[in-house]
C-alpha cells in the first residue's frame, strides 16, 4: 500500500486508527481460540480502522502454531487495511535481509518496525523491498525510553540534542515518505511539534493512546500533516475492552469511540 492510498484511506473511513493484535493467550476469554478472537476483534472493527499490528512477540510465544496463527491473522485481515509487523527487528545486513523476507514476502506485510541501533546497513534491507516500509523507532512511550533516547549527543553540526532527534535526522534521508514512518510516543506528545519540523511529511505511527494515557488530541494537534500523517495504535483498550463473552462488541465501541473522535479531529 503506497503514500496516496493511504491516505486516501483515512480521508474514506474518516480514521486514521490503527488495532494492535496483541492476543494474550492469558487474557482472552475462556472457551475460544486465539484465531477465533483474533477474526472477531477484525469483523467487529474493519469499517472502523485503516491498519492492523500484530505485535509479533504474542506469536513467537506460541511456538509453531504461533506462526500457524499470525499467518491465518493476516490472510482473515485481507488487502483493504495497512499491516505491519510490529517485530522491532535490526541486525547486520545479511540477517536483515531474512526478516525482511520473512515479514514482506512470506507474511505479506505492508509494514514492519525496526530498530535503527546498528545503522544504515541494519535498515537498508528492509528499505530495498517496493512498495513496503520500514517503521522506525525514534521516541518510543515505554519508561525506559530515558535510559538512552533522551540522551543528549553533539551532533556532527557541533550543536547538542537528545539522541531520539540525532535517529530521525540522520535516518530521514535512507528512505522517503513512501516508504518510512517513526515510532512516536503518544506520552510524548510536548516533542510531537519538534519531530514534526524534522519530518513534515513522513507518517507516524503513535502508540499510547488508551491503556497508555495517552491524549488523541494533543497527538492530533502537534502531530497531524496535510495528509493526516498518522496512526493511531489502541491495543489492550479495544482487544480487553471486556473480557466476557461480549468482548468483541466492547472492542467495537471502543473502537467506534476513536473513530469518532478522529473524524472531529480529521
Amino acid at each position: 500500500m503506497n503514500y496516496a492510498t493511504l491516505s486516501a484511506l483515512i480521508s474514506t473511513r474518516r480514521s486514521f486508527l490503527c488495532v494492535g493484535l496483541d492476543t494474550d493467550v492469558q487474557k482472552i476469554p475462556k472457551g475460544i481460540s486465539p484465531l477465533a478472537f483474533n477474526k472477531a476483534i477484525i469483523d467487529a472493527t474493519r469499517d472502523l480502522c485503516v491498519a492492523y499490528k500484530p505485535n509479533i512477540a504474542f506469536y513467537e510465544s506460541m511456538g509453531v502454531a504461533g506462526w500457524q496463527l499470525l499467518k491465518e491473522t493476516m490472510d482473515y485481515i485481507g488487502h483493504e487495511h495497512f499491516t505491519i509487523a510490529d517485530a522491532k527487528r535490526g541486525d547486520i545486513g545479511n540477517t536483515s535481509a531474512q526478516y525482511a523476507t520473512a515479514f514482506f514476502d512470506h507474511y505479506a506485510f505492508d509494514a514492519i518496525t525496526v530498530a535503527p541501533y546498528m545503522g544504515h546497513d541494519s535498515v537498508a534491507p528492509f528499505l530495498a523491498h517496493p512498495d513496503k516500509w520500514t517503521i522506525l523507532l525514534a521516541l518510543t512511550s515505554n519508561s525506559g525510553a530515558e535510559d538512552f533516547e533522551q540522551l543528549p549527543v553533539v551532533q556532527r553540526s557541533g550543536t547538542t540534542a537528545p539522541l531520539w532527534q540525532e535517529v530521525i535526522e540522520r535516518s530521514a534521508g535512507w528512505g522517503g515518505p513512501d516508504n518510512m514512518m517513526y515510532v512516536v510516543g503518544a506520552t510524548r506528545a510536548e516533542h510531537l511539534g519538534h519531530v514534526r519540523r524534522l519530518i513534515p511529511d513522513h507518517f507516524l505511527l503513535v502508540p499510547g493512546v488508551g491503556a497508555q494515557g495517552g491524549s488523541l488530541e494533543e497527538v492530533a494537534r502537534y502531530g497531524m500533516n496535510k495528509d493526516c500523517g498518522l496512526l493511531v495504535n489502541a491495543s489492550r483498550s479495544i482487544l480487553y475492552a471486556s473480557s466476557g463473552s461480549d468482548f468483541a462488541e466492547a472492542a467495537r465501541a471502543e473502537a467506534r469511540r476513536m473513530q469518532a473522535s478522529m473524524a472531529a479531529l480529521l
